[in-house]
C-alpha cells in the first residue's frame, strides 16, 4: 500500500511530515519526501513499491498504484502540480487550499484537516492542474455485443483470468473470501498461480458467508483462516473504522466493520489481497434491480459504476490501508470494465437471476451451490443483520434524535444508526468540517 501528500509549495519539509503521520498505516515500510522548485511532495509505501518510491526521488512524481486499475499521482515536473487519479476511483485522493492558499493534497482526509481551510475529492477519471478539474473517463453502456452468450461467458473468463493473472504478478497474495460469488471467482481464478494461498473469512457465529467460504476454500485447496467476531468485537471496532473511513454513512460503516477486521487478520500472512468489488455494479448483483424497467437497467449501472469511489471502494481502500496491505480489485481492470458495459443487460439480469452471464464464466470452478448462491447485502452474509441498528435505537432516544439529525451543513441524518456512527466521527474529527469532499450512499436510510 502507498499513499502521498503534498504542497505546492518549496521547502514545506515539516508540513509534509505532520501530513505523513496521519497516514503512515498506509505505508509500514517507510517513507520518503521529496522538494522541487515549486512543491514539496511526500509518500509513505511498503517494501513492494521500490518503483513509486524512486519516482518520487528520481521524477518529483508521487503515486499510489500501477496504473492500469488503481492510480492517484502527484506530478511536479511542470510549472504546477497536476494530480491525476484513477478510471473509477480505486485509490482515493483529496485535495484543498492553505491559509495562505498553496495546494495541498492527500490519499486520506486526515492528512489535510489539521491545517487545509477547504477540502474536496478529486472525482475519479480526472486531472486537476490547480485551476480546474478535467474528466478523461466517465462509465458510459457501450453498444451490446453481437454473440452468443457462450462467447460471450467464455470472453469473460479470460479477461478476468488475465486481469487476475495482472494483479498476482508474483505477488504474495491471499484473497478476502466472503463465499459470495464474486470473491469466490477471483480466488478460484488465482489459485493456480499462487503456490501457498490464503484466503480470509469473518462474521459472527452461524454467519451464511462462513459456511460458504468454507466451501470454496476447500473446494480451490486453499489455506483459509475464519475470524468469527462478536457483537462486541463489532461495538469495540467502530471507533477505528470510522476513523479510516472517515464517513458516517450508515450503510458503509456497516459493511466495514467485519471487513476491517478480517484484513487485520490477512495483514498477518500476506501484503496482497484480492477483493471481489465491482462484480455487482457490472453484473447487475443487487437485488433492487430486478425491480426496475429493463430500459431503464443499463443506466442504473453506470450510475452505481460511477459511485463505487464513495462506496465499496472506500470500504475496501480504508479497511487494506489502516493495516498496511494492499487490495486488489481484479473486476475492475479496465479490459473487463470495457467488456461488462458491452454485455447485453438481459444476459446480466436473466430469467429473474443476478449475474447470470458471471455465473456461465465461472462454470466448473466453482461449486453449484456458491454458483447459485443468491447476494446476500455484506452485513447480512456476515451475520451482522440489524443488531447495530438494534444497538443505536437502545441507545439513543427520540427526543436526541430529532434535536441532533440536522447537522451543521444542512444534511441530515437518516437513521439512529447513523447519528451513531456520526457521534464518533465528531469526536475523531470535530464538527467544523464542511463535507464537501464526503460521499454518501446512495438511497442511504437502510432497509
Amino acid at each position: 500500500m502507498t499513499g502521498i501528500v503534498g504542497i505546492e509549495r518549496a521547502s514545506a519539509r515539516s508540513e509534509v511530515e505532520q501530513m505523513l503521520n496521519w497516514i503512515g498505516h498506509r505505508g509500514p515500510s517507510g517513507s520518503a519526501i521529496i522538494e522541487t522548485d515549486i512543491a514539496t511532495l511526500g509518500m509513505v509505501f511498503d517494501a513492494t513499491d521500490t518503483r513509486a518510491s524512486k519516482n518520487l526521488r528520481e521524477l518529483g512524481v508521487a503515486r499510489d498504484g500501477e496504473g492500469y486499475t488503481r492510480l492517484a499521482e502527484a506530478d511536479a515536473r511542470g510549472a504546477h502540480v497536476t494530480l491525476t487519479r484513477d478510471a473509477l476511483g480505486v485509490a482515493p485522493l483529496y485535495h484543498g487550499r492553505l491559509s495562505d492558499g498553496a495546494l495541498c493534497f492527500a490519499s486520506e482526509v486526515k492528512a489535510l484537516a489539521p491545517s487545509a481551510v477547504s477540502i474536496e475529492e478529486l472525482p475519479p477519471g480526472s486531472i486537476f492542474d490547480g485551476q480546474e478539474v478535467r474528466a478523461y473517463y466517465e462509465p458510459a453502456q457501450q453498444p451490446a455485443m453481437q454473440a452468443s452468450p457462450e462467447r460471450i461467458a467464455a470472453e469473460l473468463r479470460r479477461r478476468l483470468a488475465e486481469s487476475v493473472e495482472r494483479h498476482v504478478d508474483g505477488r504474495d497474495m491471499g484473497a478476502w473470501l466472503s463465499g459470495g460469488l464474486d470473491s469466490s471467482a477471483l480466488a478460484a481464478l488465482a489459485r493456480p498461480h499462487v503456490g501457498h494461498f490464503h484466503t480470509f473469512a469473518a462474521g459472527l457465529a452461524g454467519a451464511p458467508d462462513l459456511a460458504f467460504a468454507d466451501e470454496v476454500a476447500e473446494f480451490i485447496g486453499s489455506d483459509h483462516h475464519k475470524v468469527i467476531v462478536t457483537f462486541d468485537d463489532l461495538l469495540a471496532a467502530l471507533p477505528e473504522v470510522i476513523f479510516h473511513l472517515e464517513s458516517f454513512d450508515a450503510r458503509l460503516v456497516r459493511s466495514s466493520l467485519t471487513n476491517y477486521l478480517v484484513a487485520g487478520v490477512a495483514a498477518d500472512y500476506v501484503p496482497h489481497v484480492l477483493s471481489g468489488e465491482g462484480g455487482d455494479e457490472l453484473f447487475a448483483g443487487y437485488a433492487y434491480l430486478k425491480d426496475l424497467e429493463a430500459d431503464a437497467l443499463p443506466d442504473e449501472l453506470v450510475d452505481i459504476i460511477g459511485r463505487l469511489h464513495n462506496t465499496a471502494l472506500q470500504r475496501v481502500d480504508r479497511c487494506a490501508s489502516a493495516h498496511g496491505t494492499t487490495a486488489h480489485v481484479a473486476f475492475l481492470d479496465p479490459q473487463v470494465v470495457q467488456l461488462a458495459l458491452s454485455i447485453p443487460v438481459e444476459l446480466k439480469l436473466h430469467d429473474g437471476v443476478e449475474k447470470w452471464i458471471l455465473r456461465r464464466a465461472l462454470d466448473g470452478s466453482l461449486p453449484d451451490s456458491v454458483l447459485d448462491r443468491t447476494k446476500a447485502k455484506f452485513w447480512e452474509g456476515a451475520g451482522v443483520g440489524e443488531l447495530l441498528a438494534q444497538y443505536a435505537d437502545e441507545q439513543i432516544s427520540d427526543a436526541d434524535f430529532a434535536a441532533e439529525r440536522s447537522l451543521p451543513n444542512g444534511w441530515t441524518l437518516n437513521s439512529k444508526e447513523e447519528l451513531l456512527y456520526y457521534r464518533i466521527f465528531r469526536e475523531r474529527f470535530g464538527d467544523s468540517l464542511d463535507l464537501a469532499w464526503m460521499g454518501r450512499t446512495k438511497d442511504a436510510p437502510l432497509d
